[in-house]
């Protein structure tokens, strides 16, 4: 589902919780970013990294087992990548794999932003690339709380708006996550699910039935939107 304005989806990768709330702070508090979880470990990052695609990383590179910079020199396809660490020693191997920028803790929102800033004007100058969906992806990661949860698509029955948060149903759960519509239209596949209404998106293959302009799915009568109406229809009789 195409959107006008750019939006990267980050992942936060560092040993210290508290690091990871400040970055995450920020991501919040910038429009053009959304955080898709964090990890502890670039053990654990690594699997998130071969498993979805994420357009900005946020590395620190000071971490037991794997250090951010052993991270990156086993990515073949590395998204983005700003590392933060509390030494600037490391700061000229960092730039040896071409990184974005380089932030040294305790990290301003102010020198955040400007970091963030040069990535969004590469990853418009380079559009496509970074964002990329793997080729037959069918899942995706949610943020559920403090894990990264694992979401098939064809298991997915419908989202909807509650608030500050999404639920997305699936035919045995019903998942919590904090995220916008809008940031779920760019992480689910147009091919498989559309918009109708401002708080559902419905998973097509799913659709039961259309009745007095409601959708049903599992008994669930699901409203489409008057502004919605033209692109709903036009999609069901494509599927």
């Amino acid at each position: 589902m195409p959107t006008s304005t750019p939006h990267l989806r980050c992942l936060v990768v560092d040993d210290d919780p508290l690091s990871i709330q400040v970055v995450e702070n920020c991501i919040a508090s910038t429009p053009f970013l959304t955080s898709v979880g964090s990890c502890e470990s670039a053990v654990a990052a690594a699997e998130v990294l071969r498993q979805q695609a994420i357009d900005l990383l946020f590395l620190d590179v000071e971490m037991p087992l794997m250090s951010g910079i052993d991270l990156l020199s086993t990515l073949q396809n590395s998204p983005l990548v700003v590392l933060i660490t509390s030494s600037k020693q490391y700061a000229v191997e960092a730039f040896e794999y071409d990184v974005v920028d380089y932030l040294v803790k305790p990290v301003s929102y102010a020198r955040f932003l400007k970091a963030a800033q040069r990535a969004l004007e590469l990853h418009q100058a380079h559009p496509g690339v970074e964002s990329a969906i793997p080729a037959g992806a069918d899942f995706t990661f949610m943020k559920v709380d403090t894990k990264l949860v694992k979401v098939l698509f064809d298991e997915v029955r419908y989202v909807e708006a509650l608030g500050d948060y999404v639920h997305i149903v699936t035919g045995q759960s019903k998942l919590i996550v904090y995220s916008t519509m809008k940031a779920v239209e760019e992480k689910f596949p147009d091919s498989l699910f559309v918009r109708v209404h401002r708080s559902f998106i419905v998973n097509i293959k799913r659709v039961q039935a259309i009745e007095d302009n409601t959708i049903i799915i599992d008994n669930k009568h699901i409203p489409i939107g008057q502004t919605y109406m033209r692109e709903v229809f036009q999609r069901l009789n494509k599927f």
